[in-house]
């Protein structure tokens, strides 16, 4: 049911988009679906959002699953199917919740690159990424293979990274081709192949552009790392039962 909520979002963005079409010009549809996607992106980027997301988001999910399934343990013989039904509809509606929060985003970030290549290409690449997760998942829960998460992550990062480079200046060449933002030539010789592979074209805009996008994503990581070695609060009930053990001892 996630999947399917997705992919009547998908529909929902199309059309919408289509409506959009009527009343202004393609270079403003481009300019402002490739900013949403950048915005994706970058959550998806930040390493700041992925602590509170594992914290918050996630510990949520399983706080919840675990209630319902302490409930169904907890419930009194002449309640007990009546708690299963409610507990099993609580199961669903979290599983699809979980699923239907990813698709959105791959929704969102999927209409600027439709809108660029084509519906074709991207309904080619969407089932490429399907085929590779349903051939991790059967490494995962069928086969009981212990895969290298730690080195998939770390390389599915840099894709990301390279990813977001080439679409911020990709971005900023299309919002001065909307005439949303000025370009300020500068003086130096950038080949065709950079712009054309990297997004990297010779204007002032470009460049600070994929710079600041590049620092965001790396300062927030190192800030990330900061904030997990500080000290925590001691809750303070902890705090005085150790005070009174060390007045005991």
């Amino acid at each position: 049911m996630g999947l399917g909520a997705t992919l009547v979002t998908w529909f929902i963005l199309v059309g919408i988009l289509n409506l959009v079409a009527n009343t202004t010009s393609e270079a403003n549809i481009q300019a402002a679906t490739g900013l949403l996607a950048i915005v994706v992106l970058l959550i998806v980027m930040n390493w700041f959002f992925h602590r509170v997301y594992w914290t918050g988001w996630i510990s949520f999910h399983n706080r919840k699953k675990k209630e319902l399934i302490d409930s169904i343990e907890s419930a009194g013989s002449d309640k007990v199917e009546i708690v299963k039904s409610v507990a099993y509809k609580g199961l669903v509606l979290l599983g699809i919740a979980s699923v239907y929060r990813e698709g959105f985003e791959v929704d969102i970030f999927l209409q600027s690159i439709r809108l660029q290549v084509g519906t074709k290409n991207v309904m080619l690449g969407t089932a490429l990424a399907l085929v590779l997760i349903a051939i991790t998942g059967y490494f995962t829960f069928v086969a009981h293979r212990k895969l290298p998460y730690k080195k998939m992550l770390v390389f599915t990062g840099i894709m990301l990274g390279v990813v977001l480079e080439i679409m911020v200046g990709e971005q900023v060449n299309e919002m001065q081709a909307a005439n949303w933002i000025p370009t300020h030539t500068i003086p130096v010789n950038i080949p065709d192949w950079m712009g054309t592979w990297f997004s990297i074209f010779n204007n002032w805009e470009t460049i600070i552009a994929q710079l600041f996008a590049a620092v965001f994503v790396i300062g927030s990581f190192y800030a990330a790392r900061l904030d997990r070695f500080k000290p925590r609060r001691e809750e303070p009930y902890l705090t005085r039962a150790n005070e009174v053990s060390a007045e005991t001892n």
